[in-house]
Order: structure tokens, then C-alpha cells, then sequence
């Protein structure tokens, strides 16, 4: 699912923890890194659950956030009931190094607005859970069925399964500390629907992994890509959460770049929502209506690692868990209209009762042609 605020208003999430790695998956993603470096100096489904759209806990995404210096964007609970205490993971997957010469997606807009969560078009009464919002009437659209429940993450790739080939931009997170500020843009004010509040001092990068964390009074984070703001390609993100708190929602989302969408486009192709035992697939079509959106589910452990990806053709939108197809639309007029770019989000979504500290960790992001 996703997060949204009357469109383009959103807010993000992380958690790092250092993981232990082995030497050959380190050099692999140096050597990644060292690629998407060299481009960057050059320029560089099945059906429903049963057939009906339904509506995420808040619909939509927007990139602003009142008196932010920098974007924001929405989703990705990683809640850690510990930030301090060391996860244990996997050692990344290697991704296909890009060839010498490859050039990247066009330029980063200058300033981009932090990305705030469009609302639901049935918005939920004040104080009211996002996700009790109703449920809108089925589409008649293809939606992607439930598929089958993943325990754990094999680690298997939409790119190598369907051979994407080199990877032309994205972020390895090799460099400790913030993250790296020629990739991103770090949200900056109040969280999703007004609520709580986007810190740069939400993420940290370490050992590998970026870490966006939310504590107990709503403070967390997001950011946006400043890289591969584009139309059409294919987006792949390692991600998981800690046994996160139901109200906070992690999310990888693409955005419309500068903000702008003639019908308010918005793809989250990972969203968590108060089932924290489900991850959701959102393409969001329009600005209102009964019919705005399709969506797929899937049961999944979101504490282990996992393969989010989305490819987006001329022909339609498709998206990937862990190399297998779990959503479909090939409506054509569903398809965003402009470029979009990727975003990240831990999204916090208060009910009144207490909040306890959620973290979501990324791996890596890897954008293809």
C-alpha cells in the first residue's frame, strides 16, 4: 500500500543496522558502486484478491512538506525494538556491473519537493485510523491476485530472472554516515497527513545498508532519488523492517518528478499497512473517484529480506517480489504520463494508542533501462 495527504504531501522510514557480510559480496558492491559512480561523472500478476481495488490506509503520494529544505517522501516501518542491537542479514546479491560508457537516467530536477502522500479520495474523519478508510467500488481494471506466502526472502532478482541487464543507476549505500547527498534529497518537516515529523537524523548509513528509524512520538524519515528521474525502466530495491509497529508503514514508492501528474500518478510497488503480515502493491490512476487505483497483495515475512520490483513499459506496470510476478495493469489509461523517480519512506500513521520504535533497512536500489 502506500501513504498519501491531498496529493503531494509524504514522509519515509529506515532502519541501520550493521550486517555481517562476506568479503566477495562487499567487493561485488564496491565494484557496483564504483560503476554507478563513473555514470554519475558522465552524466549520467495475477488478478485481485479477488478481483476488486482496495483502498490503501491513505491513498496517494506528495512530495511536500511544509518548511522543508529538502524533499520528503513516504513509507517503509522497520520497527526495532531496539535500534542499538545488531540485525544479522544476508550478504547482498551482486547486480549486473554496468558496461563502461553506459549513461545514466537524465538529471535530478534542481529542488524537489518532499513528498507527501495525496489523500484517500473517501478521507477518514479526523483522528480516525488511515487504514479504516472505505473501500472504494471494485475496478474493473486487471488487479493482481494474492499470491503465494514467502517466509523468507531466497534472494532471487526480478533483473536476473528476466535479464535487465547492467544497472544504470542507484545506490549501494557503501558510504557510512548520512546518505550520500549527490543521491538524495532527505525530507524535512511535518510526516504523512500532518502528522509527526520527517528528521534527516532518521536515516544513517552503515555497513552496507541505509536505516530510516521511527520512535515512539512519530519522529522518522524519507527521501528521494536524484537519480533516474525518468519515464519508463525498471526499479529493484532490497528491503526489509524490524517486527514493526502497525502504525508505522514502510513504503518504496515512484514519484511524478517536480511533483507534477495531470492524474495524480503514483506507483508504491512495496507498502506496508496495519497488517504488518502483508505487503501491498499500489498503481494510483487518478485523482478521485470510486475507481483511482489497482493493488495486488502478498502475505510475507517483512523481517527478512526481500526483492521489491517494478518494471514500466509502454505496455503496462508489472511488479516483482523476489523475482516472481505479483502484479499486472496494462491498462493504458492507467499509465503515469510523466517521468517518476524513486522514493523511501517509513510512514507513520498514529490511532491514538502507544507507538512503539519501528525501523526499515534498504540494501541496496537499482534502477535498469
Amino acid at each position: 500500500m502506500f501513504k498519501k495527504t491531498p496529493l503531494f504531501n509524504k514522509s519515509t522510514f529506515k532502519d541501520a543496522r550493521p550486517k555481517a557480510r562476506s568479503t566477495a559480496p562487499q567487493l561485488n558492491k564496491v565494484a557496483i558502486a564504483l560503476s554507478l559512480g563513473a555514470l554519475s561523472l558522465t552524466g549520467c500478476s495475477a488478478g485481485p484478491t479477488t478481483g476488486a481495488a482496495a483502498v490503501s490506509p491513505a491513498t496517494g503520494a506528495a512530495h511536500s512538506a511544509a518548511g522543508s529544505t529538502s524533499p520528503a517522501a513516504t513509507q517503509a516501518a522497520h520497527p526495532a525494538a531496539k535500534a542499538p542491537a545488531s540485525v544479522a542479514a544476508a550478504p547482498k546479491p551482486a547486480a549486473p556491473k554496468p558496461a563502461t560508457g553506459t549513461t545514466g537516467a537524465p538529471a535530478a530536477p534542481g529542488t524537489d519537493a518532499a513528498p507527501a502522500r495525496a489523500a484517500a479520495p473517501v478521507a477518514p474523519a479526523a483522528g480516525a485510523q488511515a487504514a479504516a478508510a472505505p473501500a472504494p467500488t471494485a475496478v474493473t481494471a486487471p488487479v493482481a491476485a494474492q499470491a503465494a506466502v514467502a517466509v523468507t526472502g531466497d534472494g532471487s532478482q526480478a533483473a536476473t530472472a528476466r535479464g535487465w541487464g547492467a544497472v544504470v543507476a542507484g545506490d549501494e549505500f557503501s558510504k557510512a554516515g548520512a546518505p550520500d547527498s549527490t543521491k538524495w534529497s532527505v525530507f524535512k518537516g511535518s510526516g504523512h497527513a500532518g502528522k509527526g515529523v520527517r528528521s534527516p537524523q532518521a536515516w544513517s548509513v552503515a555497513n552496507g545498508v541505509a536505516t530510516v528509524s521511527g520512535d515512539s512520538a512519530g519522529t522518522t524519515g524519507g527521501m528521494s532519488a536524484k537519480f533516474a528521474q525518468q519515464k519508463y525502466g525498471k526499479w529493484e530495491t532490497r528491503m526489509r523492517t524490524s517486527a514493526r509497529d502497525p502504525k508505522y508503514h514502510p513504503v518504496l514508492i515512484l514519484w511524478p518528478n517536480n511533483n507534477t501528474s495531470p492524474n495524480c500518478a503514483e506507483i508504491d510497488y512495496a507498502e506496508g499497512s496495519t497488517n504488518t503480515a502483508q505487503i501491498k502493491f499500489f498503481l494510483h490512476y487518478a485523482c478521485g473517484g470510486s475507481n483511482f487505483q489497482t493493488t495486488a497483495a502478498k502475505t510475507i515475512d517483512t523481517t527478512q529480506w526481500h526483492n521489491y520490483a517494478v518494471e514500466w513499459t509502454p505496455a503496462g506496470i508489472t511488479g516483482y517480489i523476489d523475482g516472481v510476478k505479483t502484479f499486472s495493469d496494462t491498462n493504458p489509461a492507467h499509465l503515469p504520463s510523466v517521468g517518476m523517480h524513486q522514493t523511501l519512506q517509513l510512514d507513520w500513521f498514529p490511532d491514538g494508542s502507544a507507538t512503539k520504535p519501528s525501523q526499515m533497512q534498504v540494501d541496496w536500489v537499482r534502477v535498469y533501462k
